[in-house]
């Protein structure tokens, strides 16, 4: 499966990013092409024959340059920490280990579980990723709440699906929660499961 869209509640709206990433195109493009055309000029004054195809022009284009600038700060840019400030999306991307609770219907403790979660996150797209010894799950859908009085909070939907020669399992749906750290090392969440397996329970995460 592929990463998915997630929406961001709290944080920057994805509109006034793009908004300032539309300016700062139209001006660094506008620079790249006076740059160009000044080359071009002191080229012909020394006798040079330069020729600056309109193909040229074009990659120097504003569209051209948005497109190059949103890749480059949805893959990285984000993340850097004077941006985060402003922003205020957590980068919670990476490995985590996950030690599960079930809970009994009569609120008793049940079983114990343990699992890997790699959670893959760009600015726009997000995929959650648990694995266990007996099956898997990815997140179907998401989103993401910064609240500066409650830290980080995720909240997705999944699809389970069990390992072959697992008969006793079948493919569920759920639904998880998770309570980032302010120092984004740790998570307390909890889980609900239906459509197949009735089951809920908490989970602890810490970042590996």
């Amino acid at each position: 499966m592929r990463e998915h869209e997630y929406a961001l509640l709290g944080a920057m709206n994805r509109a006034h990013v793009g908004r300032y990433l539309g300016l700062v195109s139209a001006s660094v493009s506008a620079l790249i092409v006076y740059v160009l055309l000044s080359a071009v000029d002191i080229a012909h004054r020394l006798g040079w024959n330069a020729n600056l195809t309109p193909s040229i022009l074009s990659l120097a284009g504003a569209a051209s340059v948005f497109t190059a600038l949103y890749w480059l700060f949805d893959r990285f840019a984000w993340k850097w920490r004077f941006l985060k400030l402003v922003i205020k999306v957590p980068d919670i991307a990476g490995q985590w280990d996950c030690q599960g609770q079930t809970i009994n219907p009569d609120g008793s403790l049940g079983y114990t579980w343990q699992a890997t979660i790699t959670i893959l996150q760009s600015w726009d797209r997000i995929r959650v990723l648990l694995k266990t010894s007996q099956s898997a799950s990815n997140s179907v859908s998401a989103a993401l709440i910064c609240d500066d009085a409650d830290a980080y909070r995720l909240l997705y939907h999944y699809r389970n699906d069990p390992r072959i020669g697992e008969v006793d399992l079948r493919s569920h749906l759920g639904f998880g929660e998770l309570v980032f750290a302010q120092d984004l090392g740790s998570a307390d969440g909890e889980y609900f499961n239906g459509h197949g397996r009735n089951t809920f329970g908490t989970m602890k995460l810490k970042r590996i």
